[in-house]
């Protein structure tokens, strides 16, 4: 009789700052997974509140957790780097701990992975958004009467897509531990990982869309996302990098296309939240790679005057009740 072939180790690489409202329900959810290979490494980037005698609390209960920590904050890049390079797993995953993991979370994709060729590095899926007190906010993807996806969430090559839109919902995703050996982890240079993380693993590797809700995410003032095109937004530049990245990977005339589109909505946004020198930079990398055009001819006049039209993206905000 031939032995079954050992169930390969997850990573969940668990990074927390200030954490201490959400991080025992995001343990617990860790501990509860259903799939029984795990490494749960704990980085916590020197938070200033009581997150820390929390997770010595669970070390001392949990002899399996591994704890990490910094004696400086290094920010989400860094530290999520220090403790990758520190796992053992053929999968990763990158959890901030103010989010949850569904019971069943490693164990579907770790199944959907093990049914992929090696032409494919990322599984992510669906998502709930929560608030602060973990009331349902609402889901990732929309979804017809049926609870068919109607959402964009495609699979493949999806090199092209990534340029042009936001569709991912970040923490979802399990990544095979060779797109971070290839890639040498996330760039400590930007302010945030998710989309120059997308633009080189999807150059080089296929994603899969898992039909599932697997990870509750939460929304609160105080996380990066809820942070972008605000005043002061560090974001921005980091874009603008990613973008400049992305423009030497373009191949074909739909990546081509995809990086405009992506440009122009950068562009855009940054104007209309007051980042006159981001826009300045977005449109100067857009007439490099593809000219102006008349529009944004226009809202160059508009830049260089610093004309003041941030209450238009307030007011469309509004409408969609954000």
């Amino acid at each position: 009789m031939i032995d079954a072939a050992p169930l390969p180790l997850v990573s969940v690489i668990c990074l927390c700052y200030n954490h201490e409202r959400f991080i025992s329900e995001a343990l617990n959810s860790v501990l509860a997974q259903t799939y029984p290979h795990l490494e749960i490494i704990i980085m916590d980037d020197c938070s200033t509140d009581n997150s820390v005698s929390i997770i010595q609390e669970y070390v001392r209960k949990y002899p399996q957790l591994t704890f990490m920590s910094t004696s400086t904050n290094q920010g989400n890049t860094r530290a999520f780097n220090l403790a990758w390079r520190a796992s053992r797993g053929a999968y990763i995953i990158d959890f901030a701990t103010d989010d949850v993991l569904l019971p069943e979370r490693i164990a579907q994709q770790v199944a959907a992975f093990e049914k992929l060729d090696d032409s494919y590095g990322v599984v992510y899926s669906d998502a709930e958004y929560i608030n602060d007190n973990g009331r349902h906010v609402r889901y990732h993807c929309q979804r017809n009467k049926a609870g068919e996806v109607i959402s964009f969430a495609p699979s493949g090559d999806i090199f092209h897509h990534l340029l042009g839109r936001y569709f991912i919902c970040p923490p979802t995703m399990m990544m095979k531990r060779q797109v971070f050996e290839d890639l040498q982890g996330y760039d400590e240079t930007l302010a945030y990982e998710d989309f120059d993380f997308w633009v080189r693993s999807s150059r080089r590797y296929k994603y899969f869309f898992l039909d599932a809700v697997t990870t509750k995410r939460r929304l609160h003032a105080n996380s990066l996302s809820q942070q972008l095109y605000k005043p002061g937004d560090r974001q921005l530049n980091s874009t603008m990098l990613v973008c400049e990245k992305a423009a030497k990977l373009v191949q074909s005339t739909q990546e081509r296309q995809a990086l405009t589109k992506r440009l122009q909505y950068e562009a855009r946004h940054a104007f209309l939240t007051g980042h006159y020198l981001q826009t300045e930079q977005f449109l100067n990398l857009l007439r490099q790679h593809a000219g102006l055009g008349p529009v944004y001819h226009t809202l160059h006049l508009l830049n260089k005057l610093k004309v003041d039209l941030r209450f238009l993206r307030v007011l469309y905000q509004k409408l969609l009740g954000r």
